[in-house]
Parts: structure tokens; sequence; C-alpha cells
């Protein structure tokens, strides 16, 4: 299982080095690129899950991410009111009720998992609600600093379109609402499922956990370079600047090769 886990990463690795290609030399753009690197990303996620958590809380997880976050986006594309108003293109693929693409929870899950290694990994597994409500807080920035320089990408590339007047979307064409939007949903998957497990017995064991962060680090970086040479020099500073702390926070080796927390407090 870790030598498909590894291919999986590398795979990921080497699509997402293509995609930056395209980019850069101005090739033709294949559709499925995006669609293929997510996938594969998400597969690497879902075994590293399982095998870190045990399947129960990883397929828990994921339902969750899921559940939430294609209900957050499907309500904030028909009202404009989690993340301001915007509309799904047809770049991503097909749509669910017409709103919100099929492989947006993927894309979801995708970085939600390792968000929540990095800030269990700062804060611990307390079962105290304090600290859930803490780990699940500062997660949700972990996973908001990626949309900083993601978002701006992506819609340079048409995947999806912010509407309203452009005095509200003061953030290079996009609302300050969406990174809270990005915040709460978050914060809603994690609390939830820390909330959930937190009296399940089955111990989690901790196999390679820093690939989690390699694969926060690779998909942020690649998030960060096609936003330079998409010429948004600013957003890619802006991502590097948010992404990097959260990036060497999970990378950090803990005692015994463990991970544990970073932030030693008695305030739960």
């Amino acid at each position: 299982m870790r030598k498909l886990k590894l291919i999986l990463l590398v795979l990921y690795i080497l699509l997402s080095a293509w995609a930056l290609l395209a980019i850069w030399l101005r090739w033709s753009f294949p559709v499925y690129l995006t669609p293929a690197s997510t996938l594969v990303g998400f597969a690497f996620i879902l075994l590293h899950a399982g095998g870190s958590l045990g399947w129960r809380k990883a397929l828990l997880l994921l339902a969750l991410s899921t559940g939430i976050s294609l209900t957050m986006e499907s309500v904030g594309v028909a009202t404009g009111l989690v993340y301001g108003p915007y509309h799904y293109t047809d770049r991503l693929g097909p749509l669910f009720l017409g709103l919100v693409p099929y492989l947006i929870p993927v894309a979801w899950f995708l970085m939600m998992y390792p968000s929540l290694v990095i800030a269990r990994t700062v804060f611990g597994k307390s079962t105290r609600a304090g600290k859930i409500l803490l780990t699940a807080a500062f997660g949700g920035v972990v996973m908001t600093s990626w949309d900083l320089v993601m978002d701006p990408s992506m819609v340079l590339g048409g995947h999806w379109i912010w509407d309203g007047p452009l005095s509200s979307r003061v953030y290079f064409g996009i609302p300050l609402q969406n990174y809270w939007g990005w915040w709460l949903t978050t914060f809603l998957v994690f609390a939830s499922y820390l909330f959930i497990t937190r009296n399940w017995q089955r111990a989690e064991t901790a196999p390679a956990d820093r690939l989690a962060a390699v694969m926060y680090a690779v998909t942020g970086s690649a998030s960060v370079l096609s936003a330079f040479l998409m010429g948004l020099k600013y957003p890619a500073l802006i991502g590097l600047a948010a992404m990097l702390p959260w990036v060497v926070l999970g990378l950090l080796p803990g005692k015994s090769g463990q991970p544990e927390s970073r932030l030693k407090t008695t305030w739960f």
C-alpha cells in the first residue's frame, strides 16, 4: 500500500509539472489535465487517510467533507450567501444540480485532509471541546491560505466567474466574503469530524504523516508557480507567504516519529 501511495504522489507531482510546463510554454492546455491530477491526488490522500486514521474515520471525514462542501457550494452558487455571488463554467466537467462541478468536493477533500493533519500536528489530538474547536479553526486557516492564490488563478483560467459589482470584489476581483466562506466550510467539516470521533476507541497510527504535508506543499507550490506564470505576481506572493508557515510546521519531525502537539498549552 505504501508503494502505491508513493506512485500516486509521484504521478501527481508529474501531472502538476506538466500543467506548469503547459502554462509556461503556452502549449494547448488539455481539458482533462486538471480533473486527472485532482483525481490522482484524491486517490493518494484517501489511501493516506485510510492508513493513518483507519478506514472508518477516513470514510467519515470524506463523507463530511463531500456533504458539507457540496451543500455549501450549492447554496453559495444558488444564493450568493456563503462565498459571494459566483457561478461555475463547464471547464471542470458536469455540474451537480446544474450548480457545482462534481470535481469540486473531490478537490475540497484533497486539501482538507492535509490541512487537518497540519492542524493536529500543531495542537495535538486532544478530545477536549475547546481544543477541538481551536484545531478546527486553525485547520480552516491552513485550508483557506491555499485559496488566496488558487482562486485568482482559476478565475483567470475561466473555471468560475465572480458576479456582483466590481466594488465588492476587492481581492483581485474576488469578494472577501469568499474567504470567510472557505474558512467556515472547513471549520464545519473539521469540528463535526473531531466531535463525532472524539470517543472512538480505534487508535490512530501515523505512517509517513509528513507525506500529507508534502501533498499540501506540492499543491500549494503548483498554485503559486502557476499564478506567477499567468502574471498574477501579487496573489502568488501572498499565497506563498500564507502557506509557507504551515508547510514548515507540517514537515517538522515530531519526537519518536509521531506527530504531536507543537503548541504546549494548558488553556483547555
